[in-house]
């Protein structure tokens, strides 16, 4: 009896399936097409809407300049995709305290920026004299060259100065609570804390006290008033 005929071939285990020898799908080539066309949809779009106008308001000591690059606006970036992401260094300048950036179609930002004030100007441990603001950021000297009106105004703003660590958000606190008093200066020292006004002072060992108290300082035109926990005390 013959066997089964020993020149039949045999299936390969590693014959290629029918599957893998088939050519790329349409569906396929729909996506490798569609891709290639949205990316030079987009690059098309960068040289097509460039920025190139850009408004600054807001600015008192920065120059407009110094607002567009903080902001990467920069000649010619795509105004598609321009936002947020790129105006973040706005926030990087210690003047700045607050912006906001429109975009204007079809080419056009405006930036709208809000600065910090100098309110008093502090003498640090080294002896240079800086100006900060409310919120104790030190402000760098300003770009813009100022009048000798605002240089006269900068440079009668309270002084802060002292010995110990630094106080300046105290101090910066006691000018806030005697806004009304034309206050010249404040002084601190690890003990305490003393505002200057063109006739008088006012001192107290402990800023929660005096903030308290301010407003009662009016009673007392012209004295040097101390102020303690258990009370009150007035000198000529």
């Amino acid at each position: 009896m013959s066997g089964p005929d020993d020149s039949a071939p045999e299936l390969s285990a590693t014959a290629p399936s029918v599957s893998t020898l088939r050519p790329p799908s349409r569906r396929r080539w729909w996506w490798i097409g569609g891709g290639a066309v949205l990316a030079g949809a987009l690059a098309a779009s960068w040289f097509a809407l460039p920025i190139r106008t850009v408004e600054v308001t807001g600015e008192q000591h920065l120059t407009a300049g110094r607002v567009r690059e903080l902001a990467g606006l920069t000649p010619n970036f795509g105004w598609l995709y321009y936002g947020a992401w790129r105006a973040r260094g706005l926030l990087d300048d210690p003047w700045v305290l607050s912006a906001s950036v429109t975009r204007r179609f079809p080419d056009a930002v405006a930036v709208q920026v809000n600065e910090r004030r100098p309110v008093a100007r502090w003498q640090q441990a080294d002896g240079t004299v800086v100006w900060v603001a409310a919120d104790s950021t030190v402000l760098p000297p300003s770009p813009i060259h100022t009048s000798p009106e605002e240089n006269a105004e900068l440079t009668a703003l309270p002084l802060i100065q002292g010995w110990g660590p630094s106080r300046l958000e105290d101090a910066l606190k006691v000018l806030t609570a005697l806004g009304g008093y034309n206050v010249e200066s404040v002084a601190y020292t690890p003990t305490g804390l003393r505002a200057k006004m063109p006739a008088g002072s006012v001192w107290s060992g402990d800023l929660k006290f005096l903030v308290k108290y301010a407003g009662s300082i009016g009673m007392y035109p012209k004295q040097n008033i101390n102020i303690y926990p258990w009370g009150v005390s007035v000198q000529e």
